[in-house]
């Protein structure tokens, strides 16, 4: 049994997947408080769905591209087996996860989008460093960036642990609404840094407010 706050179809807003059809799955339920945090709704509202069920929703699209995200996706134990359901169904499923959550029971063919929580967002005492090696090639690590001193954070960071080298990418993401994008784009070419500046796309198509989008 899973609580489940949407199942929605659309693009992928994020990562190296940004633009490619997608099914969402939004668990329900965080344990942190990011002071960004742009789904607080994910928090408490959702609804108890069978496995079946849900695997029957997403199955529904032909969409080759599923993400399981939050909330907090890795705290229900039922996203374990249903990850590896859609695996077992062939799609290519995406995990969003806030990175103070252990990975070691994601499943191997699971791609990985981890966040660091930067000093900005409140909670980067709970990030959980040992996470750094369950990450493989595959994987992608995605920094929210609030202002200069997140920024300096996230560039020590991907340095002392190597991550370009490590990673499929190293996303570095601007609050949106807070940090304007060229700010950010141009600390990033002064250090001629090898990350991905991403906008959050699908905030730009429907607003910062839509909902199953």
């Amino acid at each position: 049994m899973l609580v489940i706050n949407e199942i929605f179809y659309s693009i992928q807003g994020e990562s190296t997947y940004a633009g490619c059809p997608c099914v969402f799955v939004r668990l329900t339920a965080c344990d942190l408080r990011c002071r960004w945090c742009d789904t607080p709704y994910a928090f408490t509202e959702g609804r108890k769905r069978t496995l079946d069920d849900v695997v029957q929703a997403v199955l529904a699209h032909d969409c080759s591209l599923v993400e399981i995200t939050g909330g907090e996706p890795l705290l229900q134990a039922d996203v374990y087996p249903l990850m590896e359901r859609l695996i077992g169904s062939g799609r290519t499923v995406l995990l969003e996860t806030g990175g103070h959550v252990s990975l070691t029971d994601v499943p191997g063919p699971v791609v990985k989008i981890m966040d660091v929580k930067c000093p900005g967002s409140g909670e980067a005492a709970h990030n959980e460093w040992s996470n750094m090696d369950r990450l493989s090639a595959r994987d992608q690590v995605k920094f929210v960036i609030l202002d200069r001193a997140d920024y300096e954070f996230a560039r020590q960071t991907m340095r002392d642990y190597d991550l370009p080298r490590r990673v499929a990418a190293v996303l570095f993401s601007p609050v949106h609404g807070e940090l304007d994008p060229k700010a950010l784009t141009a600390w990033v070419l002064e250090d001629a840094l090898p990350v991905r500046v991403q906008l959050q796309i699908h905030k730009y198509i429907w607003g910062s407010d839509a909902k199953g989008v």
